[in-house]
């Protein structure tokens, strides 16, 4: 992933320093394992833990050769060990290493990630009480609705997000996993308790059964989720874009001094932050379909899975950590205008309380046809400019069949934010 979408912590995480140590990591797992199990003399595992190192530039320089990284790497840790280094890699394939290794940062990229969303989930359940009661417009089809509030619109979000730290924190356990299992997964020369061994020692379940690899139905399952947690993302962020539009302006994102907005029109203030996580998201969502068709491999094992992770994987879990990173900066500086909120919602001259109008009329006696047509000729009205309640109150039918008092009744905001307060106690905000 380049660095503008980085961050510090999954640069490290990512990086080919830390891949290749938890390489050496799982080697040296290894040979402690089977030093304990009695299948390589005593103080191999030390003297291996003491001298194995490896050097970047000379694995690539052996891979030349080789034409096979994990090889590349275990040439070079063996240049660097005396007689204990031909137990290095022993009784072990490729893949025990490269996937529990695997296992081990996909853990960590997990564990990131989740700890980056509850701080944005944080900062969504504080301006959801903060803004509880600031009243706004609901929209359905991108028309006026009903009121709602815009702390309701953050609570929907919340209780969103609670789902995406749920899903995620399955994933990171279905991927937490290691397979010291051999090359077709039979342990014909690893022993399972020396794979359980092994993976305990590197904070990993071992996988109940596994072929040259751990199968990737596991590894579709995190990237399943990060699409799920980008999406609701771009969504959020696709939100604040249409409130932030000059015509309606509720929201704005912060624009700080010496920022431009625009290289022509100075005037401008874009939404360009929730615009940039809105089009991250759909990187992310691609991302999946490589990682789901990688699923089906040849046998016990292909290489069509390998070229699609060294991309899929770190750029995922790389963006989806910084998406979350900057959602969460955006909503910090968010701008927010109840005065335009409350313009907003009475444009339409009390429109928006038609349903309230039409239920009334049902309970004095009118059956529901009746009643919908009623308020739904005097919400024509309304579209046409005329004020929609000035237009209810001298309608023949409604002088007829309600007082003023339930008129008055129909037109309550109140009425529609009644529950909020338990809504927002049914999700512990």
């Amino acid at each position: 992933m380049i660095e503008r979408y980085t961050t510090p912590e999954m640069r490290r995480l990512w990086s080919a320093q830390n891949k290749t140590e938890r390489w050496l990591e799982v080697e040296i797992a290894v040979c402690e394992g089977l030093e304990h199990f009695g299948k390589i003399p005593a103080g191999t595992a030390e003297a291996i833990r003491k001298g194995a190192r490896f050097d970047l530039k000379r694995i690539a320089e052996l891979e030349r050769e080789t034409r096979h990284d994990v090889m590349a790497f275990v040439k070079n840790v063996a240049e660097n060990l005396g007689p204990e280094g031909r137990f290095v890699h022993y009784g072990v394939t490729s893949y025990d290493i490269v996937d529990t290794a695997l296992g081990m940062l996909l853990r960590d990229a997990s564990t990131q990630i989740i700890e980056r969303a509850s701080s944005l989930n944080e900062t969504i359940r504080r301006l959801a009480r903060e803004h509880r009661h600031t009243v706004m417009i609901g929209r359905t089809h991108g028309i006026h609705a009903e009121p709602i509030t815009f702390g309701f619109k953050l609570a929907t979000w919340l209780d969103e997000m609670n789902r995406s730290l749920e899903r995620l924190e399955r994933a990171r356990t279905a991927v937490a996993v290691g397979k010291i299992s051999g090359a077709v997964g039979t342990h014909a020369n690893i022993s399972l308790e020396i794979e359980r061994h092994v993976c305990h020692n590197l904070g990993l379940e071992p996988a109940p059964i596994s072929t040259q690899v751990v199968t990737r139905d596991r590894h579709a399952e995190l990237m399943t989720a990060l699409a799920i947690l980008a999406a609701s993302l771009e969504r959020f962020a696709t939100e604040i874009r249409n409130m932030a539009r000059t015509e309606i302006r509720e929201v704005q994102e912060r624009f700080a001094a010496g920022q431009k907005g625009s290289s022509a029109m100075p005037h401008k203030r874009n939404p360009w932050n929730c615009e940039t996580v809105t089009g991250l998201a759909r990187v992310v969502r691609g991302n999946l379909f490589p990682m789901l068709e990688s699923m089906a491999t040849w046998h016990e094992r292909d290489l069509t899975n390998s070229s699609v992770e060294r991309i899929a994987l770190p750029d995922t879990t790389t963006l989806c950590d910084w998406m979350c990173w900057k959602f969460q900066d955006i909503l910090e500086g968010l701008v927010v205008f109840p005065e335009n909120m409350r313009r907003n919602l009475e444009q339409m001259g009390g429109l928006v309380f038609s349903e309230q109008i039409m239920l009334a009329l049902i309970a004095a006696g009118l059956d529901r046809e009746e009643a919908y047509t009623v308020a739904q000729r005097n919400a024509a009205r309304a579209w046409d400019g005329a004020d929609f309640r000035e237009s209810v109150a001298a309608d023949p039918i409604v002088l007829e069949k309600l007082s003023h008092e339930q008129v008055d009744h129909a037109f309550d905001m109140e009425y529609h934010l009644k529950s909020i307060d338990d809504i927002f106690e049914r999700l512990g905000i």
